[in-house]
């Protein structure tokens, strides 16, 4: 069954009772019991719920997984995955490049708690192989990356880790199931910003943690429960609404980046273009050979002041100045002022992140309207009235 086709169909036949091609949600938080611990598979919606039973089904499906356990954020997401993993003493391996909630949930949560956390490389193979000699109960990563869209070869990294006895966590937000399937790569655990492209219509806050082996889930299944950090029922059936056009979505936000992607590294105003699409992006070679597509993300540096760059972002007409992603309205973000604004900034120089890197989620409207958009606001940069 390909890709679109299990979108639609994986994991979601029609209602059996009354037929309908759209299932109900299941909006209760408990079931009436044949008998004293004698129920019909659901006791108690924290624990589970068929709504969110059909989605955990087809998410893992999706991502060629077998287990899946979706939460009420990303971060929930992730914290399960550290909360089961980590215990004082533990070491994580991370990029240098990773999301500023990840940071913040690494260094003013779990560092306090006794985690330790190494930043390493990804690109450089040699250094990652010098920081697992450590034997990491973790090494995590998101390929690619947010913001500087970095693209690290999945399957090496996963070489390396396994060998020091490491589980590989893979935040697969950016590219999506459809552009790439970590856990076909080697990937034990695939994390996943529901939010974003998955469920596409920025209208929900959800996250999912996907894995082939039971071993390796169990732990985190286990949180969901007894941590409680669940969505609704009807935040699931959204979910699933929103999932089946998944591959629709992520053609034309392909489509949209590209076009982007090439008027950005013409204009004058451009110091540089982070997009795995382009020949010149240092991870281009690796995208091309772990990726069915380059995703549709874009960021890049204005080549300005970060008072012009504060000014670019805040003139934009189709792209809404906010956090978040992967919708189909087309979003801009300063970085440096909000998604990453918990990194401080001398670690942000550090890492590249500079003050006038603007990252771009396109949606799905009109290519020529978004360039045309992005274009005219880059004329008036430095422009004196």
């Amino acid at each position: 069954m390909e890709f679109g086709t299990r979108t639609i169909h994986a994991g979601q036949p029609s209602e059996p009772n009354t037929g309908a091609v759209v299932a109900p949600i299941f909006q209760t938080t408990t079931y009436q019991q044949i008998a004293p611990g004698e129920h019909h598979g659901f006791d108690y919606t924290r624990t589970s719920n068929p709504t969110r039973k059909r989605l955990e089904t087809v998410l893992a499906d999706l991502e060629g997984g077998r287990h899946c356990a979706v939460f009420g954020s990303g971060l929930a997401a992730e914290n399960a995955i550290l909360q089961a993993y980590l215990k004082p003493g533990d070491v994580i391996v991370v990029p240098v490049d990773v999301y500023g909630g990840t940071f913040r949930l690494l260094h003013k949560v779990f560092e306090p708690l006794g985690a330790v956390v190494r930043r390493v490389d990804f690109s450089d193979l040699s250094a990652l192989e010098q920081a697992v000699a450590e034997r990491p109960k973790l090494v995590w990563l998101e390929s690619p990356t947010n913001p500087r869209l970095l693209v690290y070869d999945i399957e090496a990294v996963t070489r390396v880790a396994h060998a020091a006895g490491a589980i590989v966590v893979v935040d697969n937000t950016f590219a999506t199931p459809y552009f790439q399937q970590p856990l076909a790569l080697g990937a034990d655990l695939v994390v996943q910003s529901v939010t974003k492209y998955l469920a596409g219509h920025l209208d929900v806050i959800q996250g999912a943690v996907i894995a082939n082996d039971r071993a390796v889930f169990e732990p985190v299944g286990f949180l969901q429960n007894a941590l409680g950090g669940v969505p609704s029922p009807f935040d699931c059936w959204l979910t699933l609404r929103g999932v089946k056009t998944l591959e629709l979505r992520m053609e034309r936000h392909a489509q949209n980046a590209a076009a982007i992607a090439d008027a950005l590294q013409r204009h004058p105003k451009v110091k540089r273009v982070y997009y795995p699409g382009l020949p010149s992006h240092p991870g281009h070679a690796v995208a091309k050979r772990q990726m069915t597509g380059f995703g549709g993300m874009v960021s890049f540096e204005l080549d300005g002041t970060p008072e012009e760059a504060s000014q670019f972002v805040s003139s934009l007409t189709y792209f809404a100045l906010g956090e978040s992603l992967g919708g189909v309205r087309s979003l801009v973000c300063l970085p440096c002022k909000m998604t990453h604004a918990a990194i401080p900034a001398e670690t942000r120089a550090e890492l590249g992140l500079s003050d006038t890197l603007i990252r771009l989620s396109p949606g799905i409207e009109h290519p020529r309207d978004l360039v045309g958009d992005l274009e005219a606001s880059l004329d008036r940069v430095g422009a004196r009235g």
